[in-house]
């Protein structure tokens, strides 16, 4: 398989991975379609940061519903028989879920998600991004979105844990794993021209890669 049959790449991770500016880059590059989660339209994400319990149900069945409608518009319009570049996957849904939801509601969140998830196209490869959970809480910070002042840094600790053990057993299609704790993928271009070309090479299961050996200057 080359980069050209790789027509729909995700890039995921951690909230403040840098997931939005690596797919934007890639999407630009390859001169693809760029999808992009609209997780700022989320009515109820600025209180479940405030109240995570209370508002969990909520906020997760607006981005699965929500998620859900953007990837059944792709797949209706043919869009992906183009190139595609997202900065998420669909089934990411089901980490935040069994992070934040109490066994009754995953019960009923589980019900509508398995139907939905039927409907929705496999990405062809998939870009995993680390930090450690300071760092994430750093960019975070840096980038100063409203609804996600009140985050703790317990929760990215959580969150890093889930999606870890989320990818390690993620067999839908080839993964790259990243740890960008130490690495600037968004200033360093010769980053991105070696991550690409290891898209091309990469084929199968799960890879632990570093661009160059490289370390960002931070």
């Amino acid at each position: 398989m080359t980069a050209h049959e790789k027509n729909y790449i995700a890039i995921e991770g951690v909230i403040g991975v840098g997931k939005t500016s690596l797919a934007t880059i890639l999407a630009e590059r390859l001169e693809a379609r760029l999808v992009l989660e609209e997780a700022e339209t989320n009515p109820f994400l600025e209180d479940f940061y405030k109240d995570r319990r209370r508002m969990a149900f909520q906020v997760q069945v607006y981005f699965l519903l929500s998620r859900y409608q953007q990837q059944r518009e792709l797949v209706q319009r043919d869009m992906f028989f183009e190139k595609t570049v997202s900065d998420y996957i669909f089934q990411k849904d089901r980490i935040f879920a069994n992070v934040n939801l109490d066994d009754r509601e995953f019960g009923l969140y589980d019900r509508i998600a398995t139907i939905l998830e039927q409907d929705i196209a496999k990405p062809d490869m998939v870009i995993y991004l680390q930090a450690s959970p300071e760092v994430l809480m750093k960019r975070i910070q840096k980038r100063a979105r409203q609804s996600e002042k009140p985050m703790e840094l317990s929760y990215l600790q959580t969150l890093n844990e889930a999606y870890n053990y989320f990818f390690f057993h993620y067999t839908d299609a080839p993964v790259l794993i990243v740890n960008t704790t130490e690495i600037d993928l968004v200033n360093n271009p010769e980053y991105v021209t070696d991550l690409l070309k290891r898209v091309e090479e990469h084929n199968d299961g799960a890879l632990y890669y570093t661009p160059l050996g490289g370390k960002s200057e931070e």
